[in-house]
C-alpha cells in the first residue's frame, strides 16, 4: 500500500509538472515575447510568517493608459485568506501607466502553503503571476508559564446599521430635493403676469382697458388699419360673448346683429335701434378693411373706436342686474376654475415625478438588471443574507470551521436508545430549515467505538432519507471528492430534487452534503437552497470556500 501510494504521488507530481510546462508554453507567447504589450509582476515581502501574521502581496501592472485592467477580487489566494486589498499607487510614464495593488494575506494554521497564480485581466486578456511557497510557523507557547482557560461562550453582536441609515439619509435627501423642485415650479402660487391680471378682470373692465390700449397704439400712425380693426372687433365680440352670452366670435356681421335684435325683442337686452345701426356700420367697415383692403380716414377709425366704447358701455348698462343666485354661481365658477388650475398643476407635478421615477427605474434595470433592481427595492431573503455581516466560527467537536451569513444555533437532538449505545456525543448546529428558502447545518459525532472507519455512504443515505421524509422527491445524486483549505479530504454529495409542499405547490431545490471523518468520529455539513437562486448560489460558494475541518482537538 505504501509503495502504491508513493507511485500515485509520483505520478501526480509528474502530471502537475506536465500541466505546468503546458501552461508555461501557452503563456510564453503572451508574456515572454511581448515587448510592447502589458507587463505583470508580483512579489511578496516575506515567505515565512507566524500564525496570524500578514504577508504583503503586491501586483504591479504596466500597461497603456487606455487599457482596462481588472485585479483579482475576493478569496482568490486560498489557502491563504485575504484580509485587505488596497490600490497602492498609480504612476504615469509617457503613454504608459503603472498600477500597483497590495493584498494583505494571512493563515491561522501552521504548515507550508502555496499562493496560487493570480489572474489579471487586461482588455479581457488573461495574465498570470508566479506562485509563491509560504511557510507558516507555530507560535511557541510555554504552558508551564501560560495559564490555560476554557473557550469563551458565544456572544451576540448587533448588526451595524450605519450603512442602512446612510442609505436612508440619501433617499430622504433625494426626495426632499425633488419635492422642493416640484413645489417651486408647479405647486407654489406664482406672481401673476400682466396678461393674467387682465384676464382676471370682469369682461366690461377688460374691454375698456383693451380699447384704451388700442387708442394709444401706433396702428393708425403706421397705416396698419387691418390690424387696428381686427383688434377693435375682437374686443367688442369677446365682450359680447362673455357678458351678453351670445356667440359673437363665430358669427358674421349680419348674424351677430340679428342675435342682438332677438335679445332686444325678448327683453333681455335694452338697446335702441340707433346703437345697433351704429354697431352694424362699424362691423361692415371692419369687414371692408380686413377683406377688401379698404382704408378709411384716420378720423373715422378713431371715431369708430369711441363708438364701440359707447356701445360696450350701453350694452353693459342695458344688462339686467345679476341676482344673488347669479353672483353665487359666478363665485362658484371662479372657485371651480381655480381648483381646476390647482389640480392641473398637481397632475403635472405628479406626472413629472412619475416620469423621473420611471426613467430612474428604466436606467437602473438597464444597468443592473430587472432582478437586481426588484430584489434591492422590495428585498429578497437570500440577497439580504449575502450582503449582511457574515460570521466565522467553529462548531462541534471535532470542530467544523466555516463562515455563514448568520450564527448557527445549537440543536438538541433526541437519539433513539439503540443509537445512544453507539454514539458518545452528538453536537448539531443549524440555520433555517430544509424546507425553507435556504438552510445550513453542521453535525459532529463521536462514537464510543474508536476502531472502525465511518461508513460515509450510510451516513449520506440517512440524510437523503430524511430529505424524502420532509417531502423532497425525484432526488438526483452525484458524488465527488472535496478538499478543504487545510487539505483534509472528504466526500461531497450534491444534486437536485422537487420539494412537495403541503398546499400542493412544488419547487426545485438543490443540496450539498459534505462528509468528513476518521476512526471514531464523523463530521457533516448540509446546505439546501432553491434552484435558480443566484444569491443562494453565491452564499453556498462562499461557505464552501471558507469550510475547514479538524480531525483533532
Amino acid at each position: 500500500m505504501l509503495i502504491e501510494g508513493l507511485h500515485k504521488i509520483r505520478n501526480k507530481i509528474r502530471l502537475q509538472t506536465v500541466w505546468g510546462a503546458l501552461l508555461f508554453l501557452f503563456l510564453l507567447p503572451t508574456v515572454g515575447f511581448s515587448q510592447t504589450g502589458p507587463k505583470v509582476d508580483a512579489e511578496v515581502d516575506t515567505l515565512a510568517i507566524k500564525i496570524g501574521e500578514q504577508i504583503q502581496y503586491k501586483i504591479t501592472v504596466e500597461a497603456d493608459s487606455t487599457d482596462v485592467v481588472f485585479f483579482p477580487e475576493g478569496q482568490t489566494f486560498s489557502p491563504l485568506e485575504t484580509v485587505e486589498a488596497i490600490m497602492a499607487d498609480t504612476l504615469k510614464n509617457n503613454d504608459k501607466v503603472i498600477l500597483q495593488k497590495i493584498y494583505s494575506l494571512t493563515q491561522f494554521d501552521s504548515g507550508a502553503y502555496t499562493i496560487p497564480p493570480q489572474r489579471i485581466a487586461i482588455n479581457e486578456q488573461p495574465f498570470f503571476t508566479d506562485s509563491f511557497q509560504v511557510k507558516v510557523a507555530d507560535v511557541v507557547v510555554d504552558t508551564t508559564k501560560q495559564k490555560m482557560y476554557d473557550i469563551k461562550p458565544l456572544i451576540e453582536v448587533e448588526r451595524s446599521t450605519a450603512d442602512m441609515w446612510l442609505t436612508v439619509l440619501w433617499i430622504l435627501l433625494g426626495l426632499i430635493v425633488i419635492g422642493g423642485l416640484v413645489y417651486w415650479f408647479f405647486l407654489r402660487k406664482k406672481p401673476l403676469t400682466e396678461e393674467e391680471k387682465v384676464a382676471l378682470l370682469p369682461p366690461y373692465d377688460r374691454a375698456l382697458m383693451e380699447l384704451k390700449k388700442l387708442e394709444n397704439s401706433k396702428y393708425l400712425i403706421q397705416d396698419e388699419y387691418k390690424q387696428y380693426y381686427s383688434e377693435l372687433t375682437s374686443i367688442v365680440r369677446s365682450y359680447l360673448e362673455e357678458d351678453v352670452h351670445v356667440s359673437a366670435m363665430e358669427s358674421t356681421t349680419s348674424e351677430l346683429i340679428t342675435k342682438l335684435e332677438m335679445l332686444r325683442d325678448a327683453g333681455e337686452l335694452n338697446l335702441d335701434d340707433d346703437t345697433l345701426q351704429q354697431f352694424q356700420k362699424i362691423l361692415q367697415t371692419a369687414d371692408l378693411v380686413k377683406f377688401a383692403k379698404s382704408k378709411p380716414a384716420t378720423s373715422i377709425a378713431e371715431h369708430d373706436r369711441m363708438v364701440v366704447e359707447q356701445i360696450v358701455t350701453k350694452t353693459h348698462e342695458a344688462l339686467p342686474e345679476p341676482t344673488e343666485e347669479d353672483l353665487l354661481l359666478d363665485e362658484e365658477y371662479l372657485e371651480e376654475l381655480a381648483k381646476k388650475k390647482q389640480r392641473k398643476r398637481i397632475y403635472l407635478a405628479a406626472a413629472i415625478f412619475a416620469g423621473i421615477i420611471v426613467l430612474s427605474s428604466v436606467f437602473s434595470v438597464a444597468y443592473f438588471g430587472f432582478k437586481q433592481v426588484r430584489d434591492t427595492v422590495f428585498g429578497y431573503p437570500t440577497k439580504e443574507l449575502l450582503e449582511g455581516e457574515w460570521v466565522a466560527s467553529s462548531y462541534g467537536f471535532p470542530p467544523i470551521i466555516l463562515e455563514t451569513p448568520d450564527v448557527l444555533v445549537r440543536q438538541n437532538v433526541e437519539l433513539p436508545k439503540e443509537t445512544k449505545e453507539l454514539i458518545k456525543e452528538l453536537q448539531a448546529f443549524s440555520y433555517g430549515s430544509y424546507v425553507g428558502i435556504f438552510s445550513v447545518s453542521t453535525s459532529s459525532i463521536t462514537f464510543k467505538e474508536q476502531k472502525e472507519e465511518p461508513q460515509f455512504d450510510a451516513i449520506v443515505g440517512s440524510t437523503l432519507s430524511n430529505f424524502e421524509q420532509l417531502g423532497l422527491k425525484n432526488i438526483i445524486t452525484k458524488q465527488e471528492e472535496f478538499v478543504t483549505q487545510s487539505s483534509v479530504k472528504g466526500m461531497k454529495t450534491f444534486g437536485t430534487g422537487t420539494l412537495e409542499r403541503p398546499n400542493g405547490d412544488s419547487k426545485k431545490a438543490k443540496y450539498n452534503i459534505l462528509t468528513f471523518g476518521g476512526k471514531g468520529f464523523i463530521q457533516q455539513v448540509v446546505i439546501t437552497w432553491e434552484e435558480n437562486d443566484e444569491y443562494a448560489e453565491q452564499i453556498v460558494e462562499r461557505i464552501l470556500t471558507s469550510l475547514d475541518v479538524k480531525t483533532q482537538a
